[in-house]
């Protein structure tokens, strides 16, 4: 289970927001909504541990992230903006490098296969920088599909992405939740996923 406590972000000498608290539990997924500049983003750096609490503590299963980071960081996969991918390598390089950075071993045959999951077959020996930019965020993507993490952090997941793409990352995301996997997103598009859907508005 993830539980965010009363967490609050100032940037400069503006407060983006307050006293958030949420948890999610195995099979549950939360979509995030809230303005644009109200710190959405800065909200899921900040469970990430990709920035500095201010205030407010952030649980994995029941213990401070801040005392078992490594733990937590095992069971998180990240997707924010920037989609870390090496242009000058294939789609099918950039999973199987991604993986030996974390340690694991993915073979051809499991990475074409979540290549084509997302609509990449085809295109999975072509260098990154000849992809269009729905297919690189869609290869960057299809690193879920191979993710054997419990806590799915997704900052705007479906954006540039056409229906047909659209409805192979919701099937994505649904596997994860009938695993009992969690997921903590943003998004400006209408979500319908499977499991139990909760919602949270940000507001100052």
């Amino acid at each position: 289970m993830l539980s965010v406590s009363h967490l609050s972000c100032t940037r400069g000498d503006k407060r983006l927001f307050s006293d958030v608290s949420f948890t999610l539990a195995p099979g549950q997924w939360l979509h995030l909504e809230g303005d644009n500049g109200v710190g959405k983003t800065s909200l899921l750096r900040l469970v990430c541990g990709l920035s500095a609490l201010e205030q407010g503590q952030i649980q994995w299963q029941n213990l401070s992230v801040v005392h078992n980071p490594e733990e937590f960081r095992a069971n998180l996969a990240y997707l924010g903006h920037q989609l870390a991918l090496k242009e000058d390598l294939t789609p099918l390089e950039n999973l199987q490098a991604d993986a030996a950075v974390a340690g694991r071993t993915v073979s051809v045959f499991e990475a074409m296969a979540a290549l084509a999951q997302l609509g990449l077959r085809g295109r999975e020996h072509l260098p990154v920088r000849v992809l269009s930019q729905g297919q690189k965020r869609r290869t960057a993507l299809s690193r879920l599909a191979l993710s054997h993490a419990k806590l799915w952090v997704l900052d705007e997941p479906f954006v540039a992405l056409d229906g047909a793409a659209q409805n192979a990352l919701s099937n994505v995301i649904n596997q994860h939740l009938n695993q009992q996997g969690m997921v903590l997103l943003t998004s400006h598009q209408a979500v319908s996923l499977q499991g139990q859907g909760l919602s949270y508005r940000l507001s100052a």
